[in-house]
C-alpha cells in the first residue's frame, strides 16, 4: 500500500491520490443506492409473503442481500470500470494510462474507443463480489446487531451501530477480497481480456494463492470506516422517515 501511494504521488503528483473521486461518487449513486434500496424491498416483500412480524432469519437476510447485491453489481458495472481505471492510472507508465478527465469522460471514451460492451467487462466477478459484499456486510450487519441487542445487553443506539459496523466491515473486506482482486484486474486490463480463468491461472502461478487477498489492508481501511459511517447515517435516516 505504501509503495503504491509513493509511486502514485511520484508519477502523477499528490493530488492523483484523489483521482477517481467523480467515478467513486457515480458508483455510489448507482451501485450503492440499488443494493440498499432493493435490500429493503426484498426484506419487506419476504415479511409480507411469509406473514412474519418477527425479524427475518439469518438465511432469509442473506438471500435478500444476495439478490439485491447481484442487481447492484449489474447496475454499477459501468461506473466500476471507470473507477478502477482512474484509480490505477497513476501507478502505470504514461503510455498505458487512460487519462480520463472525469467519470463522464471515461464512460464516453470507453463506449467510443472500445465499444459499449466493454462497460460490462468483468460483470461476472463484479456480480459475485457484489453478492458476497452484500451478504457479508448488509445481512451480517442486521444479524450481528440483532444478536448483540438480544444476547449481549446492547441497545439500538449509535454505539451499537459503530460496533456492528466495524465487525461487518471487517467481515465484508475478507469475504469480498478474492472477488475484488479478480474484478479489478479484469476491469483495469488494457486490450486482451483474460477472463476469470486466465487471471486465476496467471495469479496462482506467479504470486501464489494469497494473491487473492492482495490489497486487504487498504481495502479494510477504505471499507470499514465507510461501513461504520454508512450505517450510522442510514439508521438515523430511517428513524427520521419511519
Amino acid at each position: 500500500m505504501a509503495q503504491s501511494l509513493r509511486a502514485a504521488a511520484r508519477n502523477a503528483g499528490v493530488f492523483s491520490l484523489w483521482d477517481g473521486a467523480s467515478a467513486s461518487i457515480l458508483r455510489q449513486m448507482t451501485y450503492s443506492i440499488t443494493r440498499f434500496a432493493m435490500y429493503d424491498v426484498f426484506k419487506q416483500t419476504s415479511k409480507r409473503v411469509n406473514r412474519k412480524q418477527s425479524p427475518l432469519a439469518v438465511w432469509e437476510l442473506a438471500v435478500c442481500a444476495g439478490l439485491s447485491g447481484g442487481m447492484a453489481g449489474l447496475v454499477g458495472n459501468p461506473a466500476e470500470i471507470v473507477l478502477v481505471r482512474m484509480c490505477t492510472d497513476a501507478v502505470k507508465p504514461s503510455s498505458l494510462r487512460y487519462g480520463y478527465r472525469n467519470c463522464f469522460d471515461g464512460l464516453y471514451r470507453v463506449a467510443k474507443e472500445e465499444g459499449v460492451r466493454v462497460l460490462y467487462r468483468g460483470t461476472a466477478p463484479n456480480v459475485l463480489r457484489s453478492v458476497s459484499m452484500n451478504v457479508s456486510q448488509l445481512a451480517a450487519y442486521d444479524a450481528i446487531k440483532a444478536s448483540l441487542i438480544a444476547s449481549a445487553g446492547f441497545k439500538d443506539n449509535v454505539q451499537t451501530h459503530l460496533t456492528t459496523g466495524v465487525l461487518a466491515g471487517t467481515l465484508a473486506t475478507t469475504v469480498a477480497a478474492p472477488f475484488d482482486v479478480l474484478k479489478s484486474r479484469i476491469q483495469s486490463s488494457h486490450g486482451t481480456n483474460l477472463g476469470i480463468g486466465g487471471i486465476l491461472t496467471k495469479g496462482l502461478k506467479s504470486e501464489g494463492p494469497l494473491f487473492l487477498f492482495r490489497g486487504w489492508v487498504p481495502a479494510w481501511l477504505r471499507l470499514t470506516p465507510n461501513t461504520v459511517l454508512m450505517f450510522v447515517f442510514y439508521e438515523k435516516l430511517k428513524q427520521l422517515w419511519q
